[in-house]
C-alpha cells in the first residue's frame, strides 16, 4: 500500500522521532511510505480560534499534498480528527474543493485505527520490556473513536506490562490553546493526571498524540517521577528481542 504520512506541526518540530517510528513501523510491515514535501499545517489552531478564513487555504493544501494516496496516516489522532470532521465544514462553498475534500478524508487515519483496522494487525512485532500505562487523549477517544486499539497493540508487544491508568479517560488539561488561556485549570487537571500515572507505577505513559505527552511529559520531569512519556508509534516500533 502507497501511503502519506501526514507528520503535524508539532511532530515534525519538536519529536521528530516519532514521525520516524511511523516509517520504521509501516515499512516493517512491508508499505511503501512517503513524506509529501507540500505538507503544513491542517489549520486545527486557527480554526479553534475562531480564524475560519486562515484555515480555509490549508484544507487546499491538504487536499492537493496528500492526493493520490491510498492512505493517509498520522501520529496525531487530534489532527485526524481535524481533517475529517472540519476540513469539510470549512470546504463548504467551493464545490471543487468539497469534492477533493469528501473523497480524502475517508483515507486519512490515526495509526492505531489505522493499524487495527484497515490493515486488520495487532502484533507488528514489537519488543519493549517496561511497564507502561496508556493515556486516551481526548480527540482519540471523543472524534476518532479509537476504543480499544491503542490497548490491544500494547497488549500484543512482547515484554511489555501494561497496566491501568486510575480515570483514564479524564483530560490531561492540554486542550491546545486551552493550556495558554487557562492555565491554572490545564496545570490542575494536569496535576490529576500525573498523580494518577503516578498511582499506577508505570516506568512510561504512552498516548496517541505528542502534544498531550508534552503537557504531561513536562510535569512528570519538573516533579523528577522518573516516568518517561512515549508515543505509542515509538513502542510500537521498538526492536525485536532477537
Amino acid at each position: 500500500m502507497r501511503i502519506g504520512l501526514f507528520v503535524t506541526c508539532l511532530t515534525d518540530t519538536l519529536y521528530p522521532d516519532t514521525g520516524k517510528a511511523v516509517v520504521t513501523l509501516l515499512e516493517r510491515l512491508g508499505h511503501r511510505v512517503e513524506f509529501p514535501m507540500a505538507q503544513s499545517c491542517c489549520g486545527q489552531m486557527h480554526f479553534n480560534t475562531g480564524y475560519r478564513a486562515a484555515a480555509a487555504p490549508m484544507v487546499r493544501g491538504f487536499a492537493a499534498a496528500f492526493d493520490g494516496y491510498e492512505a493517509i496516516v498520522t501520529p496525531s489522532a487530534s489532527c485526524a480528527a481535524m481533517v475529517r470532521e472540519y476540513h469539510p465544514v470549512l470546504a463548504e462553498g467551493d464545490p471543487a474543493l468539497a469534492r477533493d475534500v469528501a473523497a480524502l478524508t475517508p483515507r486519512v487515519h490515526d495509526l492505531a485505527t489505522f493499524l487495527t483496522g484497515v490493515l486488520g494487525v495487532t502484533d507488528v512485532g514489537a519488543y519493549f520490556p517496561h511497564r507502561v500505562t496508556y493515556h486516551p487523549t481526548c480527540h482519540s477517544l471523543r472524534m476518532m473513536h479509537v476504543g480499544d486499539a491503542p490497548l490491544r497493540l500494547l497488549r500484543a508487544v512482547r515484554g511489555l506490562d501494561l497496566v491501568d491508568l486510575p480515570d483514564a479517560e479524564t483530560c490531561c488539561g492540554f486542550g491546545g490553546t486551552f493550556a495558554v488561556k487557562n492555565p491554572d485549570v490545564s496545570a490542575a487537571m494536569c496535576a490529576d493526571k500525573v498523580a494518577a500515572i503516578r498511582q499506577s507505577r508505570a516506568e512510561v505513559v504512552c498516548a496517541g498524540d505528542n502534544s498531550c505527552l508534552m503537557h504531561i511529559g513536562g510535569a512528570l520531569s519538573r516533579m523528577r517521577t522518573g516516568v518517561r512519556s512515549m508515543h505509542l508509534a515509538e513502542i510500537l516500533a521498538s526492536g525485536d528481542a532477537a
